[in-house]
């Protein structure tokens, strides 16, 4: 058996030729020709999501967006491993996950924007809304996993989050809690290398996957820009879950290519050489190698995904741009089920602070 921490899973090398890994290579023996396009152009739209967004912001259309480019085949690879009822739970990086599980493009900046607490129903498409506190995702998973287990619901709930929320407490109690109890969730590390400024190896000396031993859960790393392994991890990890074998841990090792969020300079604390090196390995370019090497490329094809992207990227453009700006006191909405005794003590004197507002303005016109 191949260690799985020391030899990370690679179907696809960076030249595009395949790696027979039997184990995993037969996990996506289902993917033909048309299903390889689909997860080329899945690339590709992602990519040009994240690229809209980030202009969005220097237009100062968004307040901020965390880019993920370079890591699209991790989110990719992994989200198309899901079944229509298993639930995802992201952090704030993973618009690719978003868009797999079929959020609408134009709803993907609303919080970015600050036109909205959230962008979208999360129960219609089964995936949460950003999370920006660091790790706790990790223990919303583990409980929605735990309800639906004893529902009697065969399901598996999916955990994204970075290497720099493996030193947050809050994924280190959803590991030890997952394995008490058996929960049928994954636990998805895209180790980009970076946590904001802070390098990896500063997170942990080992293998991040390493970690998972000590709960005693079974952990694999795969290469995450390989979309093809990291597909075929993850159905291994989310049936293990629904056939009530518990947790897995996979460390999927990209890189991130861009800021940590638009608000982030990398420059100055990364060289230009080490982005070259993981360019070479770019999830895009490897892909489009697989498709020229297997004879799978034509111009009528990439003509169809360019404008397909643009296409998606022009409605999540004119989502941000044309979203109606709240009423101030909208922000009180949603924030419990019910009514809340302070909450309602916070709108009046909100409402009350407005109203002075509006009065004062009045009297000086």
């Amino acid at each position: 058996m191949v260690d799985k921490i020391a030899y990370p899973v690679q179907l696809l090398q960076p030249d595009g030729r395949r790696v027979l890994r039997p184990e995993y290579t037969n996990l996506v023996r289902d993917i033909g020709p048309d299903e390889l396009r689909a997860l080329y152009e899945d690339l590709v739209v992602t990519r040009r999501i994240d690229v809209e967004a980030t202009a969005l912001q220097r237009q100062g259309e968004l307040g901020l967006w965390a880019p993920m480019l370079g890591q699209e085949a991790a989110q990719v690879g992994s989200a198309r491993a899901l079944r229509p009822d298993d639930y995802a739970f992201v952090s704030y990086r993973e618009h690719a996950v978003a868009y797999c599980r079929g959020v609408d493009p134009a709803e993907m900046t609303r919080m970015w924007r600050g036109t909205a607490h959230s962008g979208w129903d999360p129960h219609a498409v089964k995936v949460t809304n950003p999370a920006i506190v660091v790790g706790s995702q990790g223990l919303h998973a583990t409980g929605y996993a735990m309800g639906a287990h004893l529902d009697g619901a065969e399901i598996a709930t999916i955990a994204y989050f970075g290497d720099g929320a493996t030193s947050q407490g809050d994924i280190a109690e959803a590991l030890g809690f997952s394995m008490s109890f058996n929960a049928p969730v994954v636990f998805f590390c895209q180790n980009n290398q970076w946590a904001i400024s802070e390098p990896v190896h500063l997170q942990s000396p080992v293998p991040i996957a390493q970690r998972a031993a000590g709960y005693g859960m079974p952990a694999v790393r795969v290469d995450g820009n390989d979309v093809l392994a990291v597909l075929a991890v993850t159905r291994q990890a989310t049936q293990r879950a629904r056939e009530g074998s518990g947790p897995t841990f996979i460390e999927a090792i990209t890189y991130r290519m861009g800021p940590h969020t638009t608000s982030d300079d990398p420059t100055r604390y990364r060289s230009s050489a080490e982005t070259a090196e993981w360019k070479a390995r770019d999830p895009i370019d490897r892909m489009h190698r697989l498709l020229d090497w297997e004879g799978l490329l034509d111009g009528a094809f990439l003509t169809r995904v360019r404008t397909t992207a643009d296409e998606i990227a022009a409605r999540l453009r004119s989502g941000a741009v044309g979203a109606p700006t709240p009423p101030p006191l909208s922000v009180f909405d949603h924030v419990y089920a019910s009514e809340h005794p302070l909450l309602e003590e916070e709108r009046a004197e909100y409402a009350a602070y407005l109203a002075a507002v509006t009065d004062t303005e009045e009297a000086l016109s």
